[in-house]
């Protein structure tokens, strides 16, 4: 019997079969992965797997497959560092909710993510929420971020879920698709997967007013059922998001905007930091690449060197 899995506990995963049932299921043994991963979880939310039945009145089953995944993204295990950890499988897109304040997204971390969707080809869309917060200065900020980001080809959006503003629009773009949504804790996920979901009413908490930082209050990655039609996963507010199995040689690939630059540069293996010759450099200088964005570019090609060599 098929089923997807919505849910996962660690050594349990609550799974939806074809037919609309959900089932409690363990993994029968050590499962034999298609991809060359050193994960720490086996099984992620969004996989196909095969099931059997165990105890009819119970509704627990067995693991026995995991269908081949169509894609997946991961990040660095919070518990190991040289390990992945899967977030989800099988998805159509991934949308990362940001704020300009209370907390604020760094560009460091948005673009973190962007890399990791771009490098595991995952189309993603990013939500600025609290748009009721923000003063004149601050929609000056978001309006530029969004003119980068709607140029590099990102869908960006601003929304306010405590005020039920911009909500149609996400609908819009979640329909019939299988989404991730990730972000910081305190940027409002829950406020607006609430807003998706009538009646689920998942737990929110105010962002920490001491440190500014945003207070976690998913624990594992779940999916759900949107009323329109598709599926959103929603997973553990992030402090992080690290780069990892992304040569540096390939990290101006995943930088959407440097693609059309990259086979100018005189050197096949040009980092674009100090080598002569390079194209990705002259398009900064000329305004044709943000600033930011280069820079963005250049400190995660740092983090990797530190975390691979």
């Amino acid at each position: 019997m098929q089923g997807t899995v919505y849910r996962s506990t660690g050594s349990w995963y609550q799974v939806k079969t074809v037919d609309g049932g959900f089932y409690q299921a363990r993994m029968k043994g050590v499962f034999k992965m298609d991809e060359d991963i050193t994960s720490t979880n086996p099984i992620a939310v969004g996989d196909i797997v095969e099931v059997v039945e165990e105890e009819k009145e119970a509704a627990n089953a067995m693991i026995t497959e995991i269908a081949p995944r169509r894609n997946y993204i991961v990040r660095s295990s919070p518990h190991k560092r040289s390990h992945k950890h899967i977030v989800a499988a099988n998805l159509d897109q991934a949308v990362l909710v940001c704020t300009i304040k209370e907390p604020r997204t760094s560009r460091g971390f948005i673009d973190r993510f962007l890399v990791t969707a771009a490098a595991y080809h995952i189309p993603a869309i990013l939500v600025f929420n609290k748009k009721d917060l923000l003063k004149e200065k601050d929609r000056e900020k978001f309006l530029e971020m969004a003119d980068v980001y709607t140029d590099i080809g990102y869908p960006v959006l601003l929304i306010s879920a405590a005020k039920g503003e911009g909500i149609t629009e996400v609908q819009e773009m979640l329909k019939d698709k299988v989404t991730l949504m990730s972000g910081h804790s305190g940027v409002g996920k829950s406020s607006l997967i609430n807003q998706l979901l009538p009646g689920m009413q998942l737990r929110t908490k105010e962002v920490s007013g001491w440190s500014g930082k945003g207070l976690h209050t998913t624990t594992f990655a779940e999916m759900f059922d949107l009323p329109d039609g598709g599926q959103i996963i929603d997973t553990p507010g992030l402090r992080e998001f690290g780069i990892i199995d992304i040569p540096k040689t390939e990290l101006s690939h995943y930088f959407l905007e440097m693609q059309p630059y990259i086979t100018q540069c005189q050197f096949n293996n040009c980092l674009h930091i100090n080598e002569p010759g390079c194209a990705v450099k002259a398009a900064v200088e000329e305004g044709e690449i943000d600033t930011d964005r280069y820079i963005s570019y250049a400190t995660i090609l740092e983090t990797i060197e530190e975390e691979r060599y």
